[in-house]
């Protein structure tokens, strides 16, 4: 049988805050850049970034452009406030996914990284969810009607 006194109690409870920190900087993070340098862009110019989808060669251009933009900039930010975190991942990554191996199927690695980095932690948030310090957090403590 292990230890089990109160500084291995103490221990695992800074270990747990240590790691739902973590997964809030990397959430917010993660949606903020997402949304602020490619989302809110996209939508801004969205005839222009509509065009370039086209002249790529994909697929009904006017609807996969505009939900690629909304997914980004949308996307983003509900990671970064952690509110509906797992579909938002979800898409997030389905629109990072088409970014790498379809909008930039000719083009080297290089070019793909950050969308295949971007897809990564889309699966990571997916999988681990938001954690406790977001509004989904939020919301489920306060349906169980106990502390965040």
């Amino acid at each position: 049988m292990g230890y089990t006194g109160p500084m291995l109690d103490r221990l695992q409870t800074t270990t747990l805050r240590g790691a739902e920190i973590g997964l809030c900087i990397v959430r917010v993070g993660f949606g903020m850049t997402l949304s602020l340098s490619h989302g809110v862009g996209k939508l801004g110019k969205l005839e222009s970034f509509t065009d370039k989808v086209a002249a790529q060669g994909i697929w009904l251009a006017e609807v996969t452009a505009p939900a690629a933009a909304v997914s980004e900039a949308l996307g983003g930010l509900l990671l970064a406030l952690g509110l509906f975190t797992r579909p938002a991942a979800v898409f997030v990554v389905a629109t990072m996914l088409v970014a790498a191996f379809v909008a930039h199927a000719g083009d080297p690695f290089s070019r793909r990284e950050l969308a295949l980095a971007y897809a990564c932690l889309g699966v990571a948030l997916a999988v681990a969810g938001p954690g406790r310090f977001s509004l989904d957090g939020l919301w489920r403590a306060h349906r169980r009607g106990g502390p965040a």
